[in-house]
């Protein structure tokens, strides 16, 4: 009884296992599948052609393959500004790469910066921009956030930073 429990324990690990394992290439055709519907619907300025041949499982080996986000800066300082203060800043981006660009997501390193971005895809020569908004409520001295951009690039996160320095409320006098 012991050992049919046993091989039922390593039958299912060894389930859940190849299971993880196939985890990346269903992220690889839902991108593809949202590149496609994208195509479709007109969105992308791309055909469904050119959609479907930019998948990440075909362009493995080929970085020419892939969109490319190239940034006039990715590090930016606000200064110093009183706790409180809401800063934004727009990083300006271009898809130098020869495919759509595809945001997945943009997320940050607290719940204070709050990161916005282009939901369709950005065409080839196309230009987009990330808002990172920065509240201060609750912080002080040096701050440094960061915002990881997830997209159909090599590689898939790009990371920007923004960095400045909070004053007190009640320091702002001196």
């Amino acid at each position: 009884m012991r050992g049919l429990i046993k091989r039922i324990f390593l039958f299912l690990f060894a389930v859940g296992a190849l299971q993880a394992c196939s985890n990346k290439n269903v992220e690889n055709n839902i991108k593809s599948l949202e590149r496609r519907v994208a195509a479709l619907e007109g969105k992308s300025g791309i055909s469904p052609a050119s959609a479907t041949n930019s998948t990440s499982e075909e362009n493995e080996g080929d970085p020419t393959k892939f969109p490319v986000m190239t940034f006039e800066q990715t590090e930016h300082d606000f200064g110093t500004i009183k706790e409180g203060d809401i800063v934004d800043y727009t990083y300006k981006f271009k898809n130098t790469g020869s495919f759509p660009l595809i945001i997945n997501k943009a997320t940050a390193t607290c719940g204070c910066t709050v990161p916005e971005w282009p939901k369709d895809p950005v065409p080839a020569g196309g230009e987009g921009v990330i808002r990172v908004k920065f509240n201060s409520e609750n912080k002080h001295n040096l701050q440094t956030k960061y915002v990881s951009i997830n997209a159909n690039t090599k590689p898939e996160v790009t990371k920007l930073k923004l960095t400045g320095n909070v004053i007190a409320k009640d320091d702002s006098n001196s």
